[in-house]
């Protein structure tokens, strides 16, 4: 099969609710994709953020191979060690939280609201979100979002969901009263355009929580797993969350999300008030302990903040030399440029020289290179942007 052979049975059999790149592609190795024409792509956005340790990681697919031959799957009504270490894993790493485990973002955050109303008050049924927040495609998650793009097509969506501006303190406390239930918010918006939430705003939050016996949510789905540096993207402020939710790199490339509460908060769930058929079965939470395994022995931590500030300060070059970039905000491998245009014909330009990256919000670019990138990737791809952004200039 050729790529027109492949893209014409997508618009024969599959739903087109994707707006997909014309490539077929046939391999993913660490930082490089391959395509079914032979081309190679330097990937900056891998797998939207879910490849965090590169494609194909040797350690993930080697943990996958074993626990493939022991044990896929059993349901929920039997224990099993890959689930139990996971959750140890990630609880020693965090704040001592309890995990469920789940199947993607969404169905995590799907859980945490689904636990907040559980454990609070019948009462307090209103979930305070932000503007330009994205939590996901289910219809409560949808609701969630602070988007009204997500919402058309869908209304009326769940009640109970009030958005606020993203690090707004003011209107957080207009906001708040008792019936307020949670907030929800991402220590740094992914699809609203790399816009980090500020440690004042973090501490109302938290503050606010505590006086109106609320729960703070922090959706780290995008933050999680190491990008900015750090475990988790709350780590990087002085308040701990009373639950969080994961998922895109945490089992490196195999579908798994997991939502981890405190324990008083997460004894609110017994049996029968909440359940994933596939949610932490064996192969994916071996994939996830492969990952916490590969990110500790390569010290990727460090990659990623050590090869972060130098990808902005690459970057900062770029912004001096080209008008069009306004500036550059972003912690760590999670890093957008504002541009003062859009940026969809950039992306294809990019890609088209080799180069994939991401644009959101209609005018901010989105590099979110997995915690292997190196600093030659970093100059390749950096030296790419400054073509198309020079070729841009000339016309």
């Amino acid at each position: 099969m050729n790529t027109q052979d492949v893209i014409s049975m997508f618009n024969d059999y599959v739903i087109a609710n994707y707006g997909r790149l014309p490539k077929v592609i046939t391999k993913g190795q660490n930082n490089t994709l391959g395509d079914l024409d032979g081309n190679t792509i330097l990937d900056m956005f891998p797998g939207w953020a879910v490849s965090g340790i590169g494609h194909c990681h040797p350690k993930v697919v080697e943990a996958i191979r074993k626990q493939a031959g022991e044990l896929l799957h059993i349901d929920n009504t039997f224990y099993t060690i890959e689930q139990g270490q996971l959750a140890k894993m990630l609880s020693e790493r965090a704040f001592g939280g309890q995990c469920f485990f789940c199947n993607s973002g969404a169905e995590a955050n799907e859980a945490a609201l689904k636990l907040a109303r559980r454990h609070t008050p019948r009462e307090k049924y209103k979930f305070i979100t932000t503007e330009k927040s994205f939590h996901g495609r289910t219809l409560a998650t949808v609701a969630a979002t602070g988007q009204p793009q997500y919402h058309e097509g869908f209304l009326p969506l769940p009640a109970g969901f009030v958005y606020v501006p993203f690090n707004d303190i003011d209107a957080l406390h207009e906001a708040f009263d008792e019936e307020v239930c949670a907030v929800m918010i991402e220590p740094i918006q992914g699809e609203g355009g790399i816009h980090e939430a500020t440690p004042e705003y973090m501490q109302t939050i938290r503050d606010l929580c505590d006086e109106h016996d609320a729960l703070m949510i922090l959706d780290e789905v995008q933050t999680g797993m190491g990008r900015t540096g750090r475990w988790f993207g709350y780590q990087h402020y002085e308040v701990t969350p009373d639950i969080i939710t994961l998922a895109k790199a945490l089992g490196g490339g195999v579908a798994i999300g997991a939502m981890m509460a405190r324990p008083e908060v997460a004894k609110s769930f017994v049996p029968g008030t909440h359940a994933s058929t596939f949610g932490g079965n064996s192969l994916a939470c071996a994939a996830a302990i492969a990952v916490i395994e590969a990110i500790e022995e390569d010290k990727l931590l460090d990659n990623a903040s050590a090869v972060g500030e130098y990808t902005r300060n690459k970057l900062e070059q770029l912004r001096e030399k080209f008008p069009i970039i306004d500036h550059i905000r972003g912690k760590g491998l999670m890093l957008g440029l504002q541009l003062n245009m859009p940026g969809a014909a950039i992306v294809s330009q990019c890609l088209e020289k080799g180069l994939r990256i991401n644009c959101t919000q209609e005018t901010v670019l989105r590099l979110m290179p997995s915690m292997t990138v190196t600093r030659d990737e970093i100059d390749a791809a950096v030296a790419i942007l400054d073509e198309v952004f020079g070729e841009g200039d000339s016309e």
